[in-house]
């Protein structure tokens, strides 16, 4: 049983589809950074302009104006997965802005025992190892102004390093871009993410593999897929701030998020599928934030072959005081599934206040 359930952690990644493309591929990406935005059921898109930018829409780094730094960690599965993000943005000139951030997602300690089991049948513990199912993410932003009134422009180049102890390990590369504008108050964004596809390349052991191809008689015989091919994705955001009163701000945004292929989304079909969120942020006199949105919405099937529709709610608060911001949100990685909600982390630090 153990080297099924091996076998299943080890080839999952691969085997999703017969196809290059895959509608759900690099999906660690799709987790979302800062506690901040995650509050809000990531719709910031639209209004996103610090250092975090680099992953939400690089295009809102031009709204930084001195170096920004920024941690966040956060643990699912009841901790026996780790999330972690790093970043740093610095100003160019008025118009332009740099970044560069780097995402850690893994799986530690998982028990390697292929070898449990010797030729002769019997069981020697002292041949169980240990190995990690890691996920890397190295993005290089770019951001800056265009001649146009209130339009701003990023484009994000991405490296994808995921591992799987000694049995598989990829490289892929991918591009993103951004764009945000501000008409009458209003705000709008648009992040692309794979733009040109974002394409892994396997390198697999052959000779691990064929320690475990036989764990399922009669399945998974041959060698996975060595390649696979990320689609691209949208999302289009539309924002708004509200005054209310003398000390306060309430910032909504609405996200649309979209698939080029057919999911469990709301809104379906086999060209294209949407998911919407919408985010809500309110801040007493930007010293404090109270944050909520709602999102992932999606259909499950159920025993009966009907569908029932679920939803994510998520929850955030955040406190800003001298150029320091630390940020909490209570969210998950989907509303599907068994997985628990999680307590999400993130400090930015602002180095404009330090040089004051």
């Amino acid at each position: 049983m153990k080297q099924k359930i091996l076998f299943f952690l080890i080839c999952t990644p691969l085997f999703l589809s017969a196809q290059a493309f895959r509608n759900y591929s690099n999906e660690f990406l799709s987790i979302g950074v800062d506690a901040a935005g995650l509050g809000m059921s990531k719709s910031i898109v639209a209004t996103t302009n610090d250092v975090n930018s680099i992953y939400w829409n690089p295009a809102g780094l031009v709204g930084i104006e001195d170096n920004q730094g920024s941690l966040m960690h956060a643990t699912y599965f009841a901790g026996i997965a780790n999330y972690n993000h790093a970043s740093f943005a610095m100003p160019i000139d008025d118009m332009s802005a740099i970044g560069i951030s780097v995402i850690r997602f893994g799986v530690d300690d998982i028990l390697n025992t292929t070898e449990l089991i010797d030729s002769n049948g019997n069981i020697d513990f002292n041949n169980i190892s240990l190995f990690s199912s890691v996920d890397y993410a190295f993005n290089f932003a770019y951001a800056r102004d265009l001649i146009f009134k209130d339009v701003q422009l990023g484009i994000n180049a991405k490296i994808v390093r995921r591992v799987i102890g000694d049995f598989a390990s990829s490289w892929g590369f991918g591009f993103d871009a951004g764009i945000q504008f501000e008409r009458n108050s209003w705000k709008f964004g648009l992040m692309a993410r794979d733009i040109t596809t974002t394409f892994n390349s396997w390198a697999i052991n052959e000779e691990e593999f064929d320690k475990i191809k036989n764990a399922i008689p009669g399945q998974n015989q041959e060698l996975p897929e060595t390649t696979e091919i990320t689609k691209p994705k949208l999302q289009l955001g539309v924002a708004k701030k509200f005054r209310i009163g003398r000390f306060f701000n309430l910032l909504s945004e609405v996200n649309a998020n979209m698939r080029f292929g057919k999911t469990n989304d709301i809104f379906s079909t086999d060209a294209l599928s949407i998911d919407p969120a919408i985010g809500f942020q309110l801040d007493f006199d930007e010293l404090v934030y109270l944050r909520t949105g709602v999102g992932n919405f999606q259909y499950i099937s159920e025993p009966n072959n009907t569908n029932s529709l679920s939803l994510q709610p998520n929850f955030g608060v955040g406190f800003k005081y001298n150029g320091i911001k630390i940020d909490y949100a209570l969210t998950n990685i989907g509303s599907v599934g068994n997985a628990l909600y999680s307590n999400i982390f993130s400090i930015t630090f602002d180095y404009s206040f330090f040089r004051n």
